[in-house]
């Protein structure tokens, strides 16, 4: 009799568990009385580069993170000089020689944690040739189909100037770059000539020094579109019954498909979940009643998000 009890008490024990754990996948736990730990830089820590990196520890249940700078203190604030949500747990900041204060709260939909105590930074005043630019974007490793692009970065103190390389050699020879650009802002436009992968970097100069290159950033560049696609079945203008699978051939160079499905009067969504991005190369189709016409056809989409030429038209009719 004890035994059954203790059973009953552990099932519901597990039963109680399960439930928390569901509820809290619909009910977002509130954060107001965790703490942000932070990790660097320290308290009053002085510094000659430039480029900081601000970094916490995370907060479980947390979304994000609203990192603020100011200067010189948060009581007697003369420059906002950041104000920002963010993902994760590290930002990189580029500052110009002062005095900062700088803090951060956790927050989530609903709630947030009260800020920390503000740390103290002085950064020095140093040569250009010690300081690296950050490149903002396009991020390291980002693909676009689209040809031009706005390549950015941050600006640094007592520069004048910056360098911009583009490159498909990853810069082994300086004298074949496919761009190589002056400009006076932290922004430049340029259309890239063809799909391929691209590298570029930045420097920062005035007419007496120039800075380290920054790290280089990757970004891929493919505007082609995958082939067209196949049908298999149904054939054209059959009947049939529900459910019935629409299928079609694999596209070599595609990572989905997009499937349209039509009203009878060929350009109307059958319903709001058309069009459909699937992965697999068929559909089970269970939708409608006996009578109605029904078109439709598949396109490719790589996995960069170029969209194919569309497969023939289709029709069947519900029997």
């Amino acid at each position: 009799m004890k035994l059954k009890y203790v059973s009953t008490c552990l099932f519901i024990v597990l039963l109680l568990t399960e439930s928390l754990s569901s509820c809290k996948e619909f009910i977002e736990p509130s954060i107001s009385k965790r703490t942000v730990k932070l990790n660097a830089p320290a308290d009053n820590y002085q510094s000659t580069s430039y480029n900081i990196t601000f970094w916490w520890d995370g907060v479980e249940d947390a979304l994000s993170y609203r990192l603020q700078v100011v200067s010189p203190k948060f009581d007697s604030i003369g420059v906002l000089v950041l104000d920002t949500l963010i993902r994760g747990t590290k930002f990189v900041q580029t500052l110009d020689p002062g005095t900062y204060q700088w803090r951060v709260r956790a927050e989530n939909g609903s709630t947030q944690t009260g800020y920390t105590e503000p740390r103290n930074l002085v950064i020095l005043a140093s040569s250009l040739t010690n300081q690296i630019p950050v490149l903002s974007s396009p991020a390291n490793n980002a693909a676009t189909t689209q040809s031009t692009v706005i390549f950015k970065w941050s600006s640094l103190y007592k520069a004048t100037r910056y360098h911009l390389q583009i490159d498909t050699n990853s810069f082994a020879d300086e004298s074949a770059l496919v761009k190589d650009q002056l400009t006076p802002g932290q922004q430049f436009s340029f259309k890239l000539p063809r799909d391929q992968v691209y590298q570029w970097r930045v420097r920062a100069e005035n007419d007496s020094s120039q800075s380290k290159w920054s790290a280089i950033n990757q970004l891929s560049y493919d505007s082609t579109p995958p082939g067209t696609v196949t049908l298999v079945q149904p054939q054209d203008n059959t009947t049939l019954s529900k459910p019935l699978t629409l299928s079609w051939n694999k596209v070599n160079s595609a990572s989905s498909y997009k499937l349209y499905v039509y009203k009878s009067d060929q350009s109307t969504p059958y319903s709001s979940t058309f069009p459909l991005t699937l992965t697999a190369t068929s559909y089970s189709f269970n939708l409608g009643n006996s009578g109605d016409r029904i078109y439709w056809q598949v396109s490719a989409l790589d996995a960069i998000g170029n969209e194919g030429k569309s497969s023939e038209l289709r029709s069947f009719t519900l029997q």
